[in-house]
Formats: C-alpha cells, structure tokens, sequence
C-alpha cells in the first residue's frame, strides 16, 4: 500500500499545481490574449516541472469570462508489468 502511495502520490502534487495554475492564470484575466496565457501557464509548469504545456490548454470565453481547461493520462507503472493510470481533469468553470 505505502510502494502505490509513493508511485502516484508526485502524479496528484502535479495535477493539483497544474489546477492552481489554470486557477491563477484565468485569475489575471483582462482581456489577456490566450497566447500569453499558455505563456504564463508555461512559466508556472516550468517551475513545478509539470508533463502538461500551455499548447495543451483548452481556452474559451463564457459569459464574460475566460475558462482554461486541460484533460490528460498519467500512466504509472507499479511493479514488473503492473501499472495503473489516472485520467485528470480540471477546469476553471
């Protein structure tokens, strides 16, 4: 239990900076072009060394407000031929 604890724990640490970052980024929001929002986004990745990119964010106005989203797999190998992987997913709405 504690060896798939270690295995995917760094997989969440990752997905929730990458969550914060989407958070932050669509935060500063006024009138920013999305090019320069996956600029910034690619900043934040680059710090906290995360397997998404800014090229791999969804960008869109909705109401007046901009909404960043991003779906990835994360595949895990466990042990020998095992593994796991976990579908994530977060959005600014």
């Amino acid at each position: 239990v504690i060896l798939v604890g270690l295995k995917i724990g760094p997989a969440y640490l990752e997905y929730y900076a990458a969550r914060k970052a989407i958070i932050e980024v669509a935060r500063n929001d006024s009138d920013v072009p999305a090019q320069q929002m996956r600029r910034d986004f690619d900043l934040k990745a680059a710090i906290d060394n995360m397997a998404i990119a800014g090229q791999d964010l969804d960008i869109s106005r909705e109401g007046g407000q901009t909404v960043i989203s991003f779906a990835y797999r994360k595949d895990i190998p466990l042990v020998a031929n095992i593994g796991v992987y976990i579908n994530f997913q977060a959005s600014t709405r």
